[in-house]
């Protein structure tokens, strides 16, 4: 099996870029490492003809099919896996890598993934919202002087992704959850947790942050949110029928075949659909 990073399946993000003229430095980057696929997440249409000035003739038709999305979670909807770049550390940043081991550790994922890199605006960078979508960190080690260029940002990640080394150890990962399908999971288990008073409505995100990062420590594959979702469905039938049988005085069954008695299942194995 062929150890390298598959190109193809790479995809940068640009989230809420300030200017057309950055959009078109950063094709150029991307086409210079061998990488043609550019999400661009702006809130109002893109000057094409401003971004092809600086992407010039080689990257041209990186500009012409790149996909403009009104929010991040639409860029990143049809990822497997999602890294967010950041010049920041902190509590909530802690597993951060540099573009070189983000590249080797990205060669397995790559192979039956599709993978986002994503670079925040140039004035700011990534929220702590906004990193919420992603799997892991990447940031650019530098000097006192820490402000990089977006192009230049993207230029190092593209080339350590490029110069990913050849040979690897690391083991084939199956196909993983696509990013639609985390949020849907987290959402699920957020709703189902604040229900059993596990975590408080008031500020979900402090523990569920910590799911994320416990999560992304995995990664998860399709099937196993689908496990995982089974799961939380199946406690809140247990929980809405234990209350209802509370509230009419009837005692729990602990005999009786677990199953979903909305939907009709009486299967006794895992529901996981």
């Amino acid at each position: 099996m062929e150890n390298r990073i598959h190109l193809d399946n790479i995809t940068i993000v640009l989230h809420l870029p300030r200017f057309p003229e950055n959009i078109g430095s950063v094709a150029r980057c991307m086409r210079n490492m061998g990488i043609s696929k550019l999400h661009v997440v702006s809130t109002e249409e893109i000057n094409i003809d401003r971004a092809l000035v600086l992407a010039t003739h080689a990257a041209s038709d990186t500009i012409q099919s790149m996909r403009r999305f009104d929010d991040l979670k639409s860029a990143v909807a049809d990822a497997g896996y999602v890294v967010g770049t950041t010049a920041r550390l902190g509590k909530s940043r802690q597993r951060v890598k540099t573009p070189a081991k983000i590249a080797e550790s990205l060669i397995p994922v790559s192979r039956e993934n599709r993978v986002a890199i994503v670079f925040g605006p140039e004035d700011r960078g990534l929220t702590n919202d906004e990193l919420r979508n992603c799997h892991e960190l990447v940031t650019i080690r530098t000097a006192a002087f820490s402000s990089i260029n977006l192009a230049q940002a993207v230029m190092i990640v593209c080339y350590e992704l490029f110069n990913a080394a050849t040979v690897n150890n690391d083991p084939f990962l199956p196909k993983l959850a696509l990013r639609t399908d985390l949020d849907a999971m987290y959402e699920q288990l957020k709703n189902m947790l604040v229900r059993i008073s596990f975590i408080q409505p008031d500020n979900p995100e402090y523990w569920m942050d910590r799911f994320r990062r416990f999560f992304s420590r995995l990664p998860l594959q399709a099937v196993e949110v689908r496990i995982i979702r089974g799961i939380c469905r199946q406690m809140d039938w247990y929980a809405r029928k234990c209350y209802e049988d509370g509230k009419h005085g009837r005692p729990p069954d602990f005999a009786e075949t677990i199953g979903n008695k909305e939907s009709g299942d009486t299967d006794p194995k895992m529901n996981t659909g």
